[in-house]
Formats: C-alpha cells, sequence, structure tokens
C-alpha cells in the first residue's frame, strides 16, 4: 500500500468532525483556513463558528464595518489577516458577484491568500491537484522521509512543494490534503507523536533513526525585539477616556488604544510626567497610580512589548470623548482588552 492509501485510509477512521467539512462551499472553507493560520483548532472553532453566524454570506461579511469585523477577530491575533479577509470578501462580493475563483492560479491573486489557502481551497472545494504544505504537511514529510533541509528556508520550501506534490492522490485531492493535515494535528504532533501505533511506523526514517524530536529543521528565529509601552489610562470626572485608532502598517493597525508614551527603557513615575507627550495631553492637574506593579511582557512573534499602564485621573479633558460605559464596543489588542477586564474587576 502506498503512502497517500495509507494516509487516506487512516484519515477515514480519524478524521475529526468539523464544521466546514460538512460543505464544499468556498466561503466557510476559506473563513476556516484563514483563521486557523497561527491559531489552533479548539481556539478558532468559537471564532468562526461565531462569524459564520454573524456573517453566514460573503456578502454579509463585505457589507460589515472593518472595525467589526475587527471587534470579532479580538484575540486571535495577527489582525492582518482580518483586514485582508475583509478586503477580500468586498472583492468577491462587489467585483465577482459573490462567486470564489475556482482555480489555484485565480485564487492566489486574492489578498491574503497564499499557496497552502489556495491549494486547500482549489484541492477542497474544486478538486484540483494542487497538494497543502502547512506546519503539519512539513512535520509528517520531514519525518516520514528523514529530510532534515530547514522548512524556513527558501530551499525548503520548494523542496516539501514538490515532494508534497508527488505524494498527492490526484483522484481526491480535497480527500488527501485534508488526511495529512489531520495526521499531523492528531497522530504525528509536534510534542509526544504517537509512533507505537502510527500506520506509518515501520517504513518511517525519523522513528527508525530516533529523529522524531530533530524534525523537523527550522533555521535560527529572527531576533527578538524589546520595545517599551506605556498607556497613559484617562479617566476624567464624568467617566469619559481617550481611544484612538492605530495607524500605519505596524502591530494593531486598526485597533484602538489609549495613547501610548513609547520609551527606551522601563520609566517611573516621575520620567512619565515630564515627558513631552504627557505635558501636552495634560494641561491640568492630574492624579496618578501605575497599575500593574510589575510590567506586563506581552510576547509577539518578533517582539516583546514590556508594558505598564498608567491611571491617569483628571477633572476634565476636551479629547476625552469616549464614554467608559461604551468602552467594549471598540476593537482593541487582547493586551488592552485582558487589562480592562482586570481593571473593571478590581474597579467594581
Amino acid at each position: 500500500m502506498n503512502f497517500s492509501n495509507i494516509l487516506i485510509y487512516w484519515y477515514l477512521q480519524n478524521n475529526r468532525e468539523l464544521p466546514w467539512r460538512k460543505s464544499k462551499n468556498p466561503y466557510f472553507v476559506w473563513l476556516s483556513e484563514i483563521m486557523l493560520q497561527q491559531t489552533r483548532v479548539a481556539q478558532g472553532m468559537a471564532y468562526y463558528l461565531k462569524f459564520t453566524d454573524t456573517f453566514p454570506t460573503v456578502f454579509d461579511l463585505a457589507n460589515a464595518e472593518e472595525s467589526t469585523v475587527l471587534k470579532m477577530w479580538q484575540g486571535l491575533g495577527y489582525y492582518s489577516r482580518a483586514r485582508n479577509l475583509h478586503f477580500t470578501a468586498k472583492h468577491i462580493a462587489n467585483d465577482l458577484n459573490g462567486v470564489f475563483p475556482s482555480t489555484y492560479k485565480e485564487l492566489i491573486k486574492l489578498k491574503g491568500i497564499g499557496d497552502y489557502t489556495a491549494s486547500a481551497i482549489a484541492s477542497i472545494c474544486f478538486n484540483e491537484p494542487n497538494a497543502v504544505v502547512d506546519g503539519n504537511v512539513y512535520r509528517v514529510l520531514s519525518r516520514y522521509f528523514g529530510i532534515k533541509t530547514a522548512i524556513n528556508s527558501s530551499a525548503g520550501i520548494k523542496e516539501f512543494k514538490v515532494l508534497a506534490q508527488t505524494l498527492l492522490d490526484t483522484s481526491q485531492s480535497g480527500t488527501y490534503n485534508q488526511a495529512i493535515m489531520d495526521f499531523g494535528a492528531l497522530h504525528c504532533k509536534p510534542q509526544n507523536p504517537l509512533c507505537e501505533t502510527c500506520p506509518f511506523a515501520d517504513s518511517c526514517v525519523a522513528f527508525e533513526k530516533n529523529l522524531t524530536k530533530e524534525l523537523p529543521v527550522k533555521e535560527k528565529k529572527i531576533k527578538v525585539r524589546n520595545r517599551y509601552f506605556n498607556f497613559m489610562v484617562i479617566k476624567t470626572a464624568d467617566e469619559k477616556t481617550i481611544l484612538s485608532e492605530r495607524k500605519g502598517k505596524g502591530i494593531w493597525q486598526g485597533l484602538y488604544q489609549f495613547p501610548l508614551l513609547e520609551s527606551d527603557t522601563i520609566i517611573d513615575k516621575e520620567e512619565l510626567i515630564t515627558s513631552e507627550e504627557f505635558i501636552k495631553l495634560f494641561p491640568d492637574e492630574t492624579t496618578i497610580s501605575l497599575f500593574n506593579k510589575k510590567e506586563i511582557v506581552h510576547k509577539l512573534s518578533h517582539q516583546h512589548l514590556n508594558t505598564q499602564f498608567w491611571i491617569v485621573e483628571t477633572v476634565t479633558l476636551p479629547k476625552a470623548t469616549v464614554k467608559w460605559t461604551e468602552i467594549k464596543q471598540y476593537p482593541v489588542p487582547v493586551l488592552i482588552a485582558n487589562f480592562l477586564e482586570e481593571y473593571q474587576l478590581k474597579s467594581n
């Protein structure tokens, strides 16, 4: 029995019952694939169900405000996924009359859709013979064939794509692709793979040579950058604050935040109140307290945000127009969402 037959046989006995698999509607498959990039199924499921309930068609998603989409995405991270999702939904609804492209070649032209997602939609929805290559696939193939080429190198990306394509069962491309993804997620897991009960145990190089912990190989990560954030959480006498939308191409584009002073290191109260940003923002008398006694370290893929939340109380402030009672309506980074939850608990 060859590789694809063994894999599909395993899948038919062990596949996960996932809501997007009940239909070959490309909208649902696309939505699930975008959500599950950088996100585990267990975490993404609730978001997927909420999205499909709120936006049952691509037209519903296209007609939504971006802030609504970002608010519903809150907690999933990598917010560019949500912005691209919304952009592409509008393109499909308005320019393509709601009809998804049916080929890999056309799908990959859509914003936010790369090789993996285009291959997944083309194969699952339209049975086009395109192999998917994601983290699960890299892991299965590198272990089974004993490949030590780094999966995040240009040579590795090319090598694994070619290999994946040669293994694809072109008569049932969608089933094969879902099989290898499930096999990597459930059986050939990153930690503690189930090698003893693996249908490939008698022919897997990593199992034979005790290499499962070494494979797949990744090139060294990009150096992590430390940043120091000081959020000024304003509270006026009439219970108002300032929240502003983050612009530009940096992190959290389109999300809202309290006024921010970014410093070179952790600062104290004296350094805060003598900063140009503070003096400009608060012409009148204020009462200041540090909410978190130890800085909160919020870890993103290539940067660590060492964060302090300063509670700044003042009688009045013309720029403070957001009511505290309405603050939950705004899409905010999970770092600020967690602070708000803790702050409101302590305030009650």
